[in-house]
């Protein structure tokens, strides 16, 4: 039985959120700046990050 999406949760688990492509850390961005290059990780200091899947792969 597949579980019901609420557009709130998902708006709040993928709406802006983006992982880092060294470290694997969630940080929520503005799309503009991250292409950009201005918004950097918190951990590692990298400025390749991607957006969130929002599936899961398998």
């Amino acid at each position: 039985m597949p579980k019901q999406k609420f557009p709130e949760v998902d708006k709040r688990l993928f709406h802006r959120m983006f992982v880092c492509m060294k470290c694997g850390a969630k940080m929520k961005g503005d799309l503009i700046k991250v292409r950009e290059g201005k918004v950097k990780c918190r951990k590692c200091r990298a400025k390749r990050l991607r957006p969130i899947h929002r599936e899961p792969k398998s």
